[in-house]
């Protein structure tokens, strides 16, 4: 049974400060044939991302990954992807925060996602054989509102993500709308 939309705010409010889920550690470290892939992928002809000599001439002691990549080191895979749907599916959750989170917002008819922004601060650049690690806090919640795709609220997740040394390498402020897209905001006919 859903609940009112003020106590449900309440109840995620709780959430805010803490820790969203256990920090997530690249399976593979930074290497220059994922970063190739990336940059062809996105046509980026920047040479310090593929060419050591390039990066050099640059003060760099070689080729470095493009800084928007950064998430792509920490991505689970398809198979964890599956994982995690499942377990919304059985109407489970995990231990973790944000998963409890997501799940009272699916129990009470929150079940849609959309991103809507991404805010990233690049502090140091990636070098081949860095091996990432990124730890998620769950920084805010909105109040709820009617959107055009439906009422929902905004969940503000504060990414950091870090070389094996621990050196921050990008701050990352990630927003998604989790909405009930049966309930959409009126329009004027």
């Amino acid at each position: 049974m859903a609940i009112a939309t003020e106590d449900l705010l309440d109840r995620l409010k709780i959430f805010v400060g803490r820790e969203a889920e256990p920090p997530r550690v690249a399976r593979y470290a930074a290497n220059t044939a994922m970063i190739r892939n990336w940059v062809e992928a996105h046509e980026d002809l920047n040479p310090v991302y593929v060419d050591d000599d390039a990066a050099r001439l640059t003060g760099r002691w070689g080729v470095i990954c493009p800084p928007a990549m950064v998430s792509t080191w920490v991505m689970s895979g398809l198979r964890r992807y599956r994982e995690v749907q499942q377990l919304r599916a059985d109407g489970a959750s995990e231990q973790h925060a944000y998963s409890q989170m997501l799940s009272l917002l699916d129990e009470n008819g929150y079940t849609s996602v959309v991103a809507t922004d991404v805010e990233q601060t690049y502090e140091q650049e990636i070098a081949t054989g860095d091996r990432v690690r990124c730890d998620f806090t769950i920084e805010a919640v909105s109040d709820f509102k009617y959107t055009g795709l439906g009422h929902g609220c905004w969940i503000t997740l504060l990414k950091v993500y870090r070389n094996q040394h621990d050196h921050v390498l990008v701050t990352e402020r990630f927003k998604l709308l989790r909405f009930d897209p049966t309930k959409k905001k009126e329009t004027p006919a």
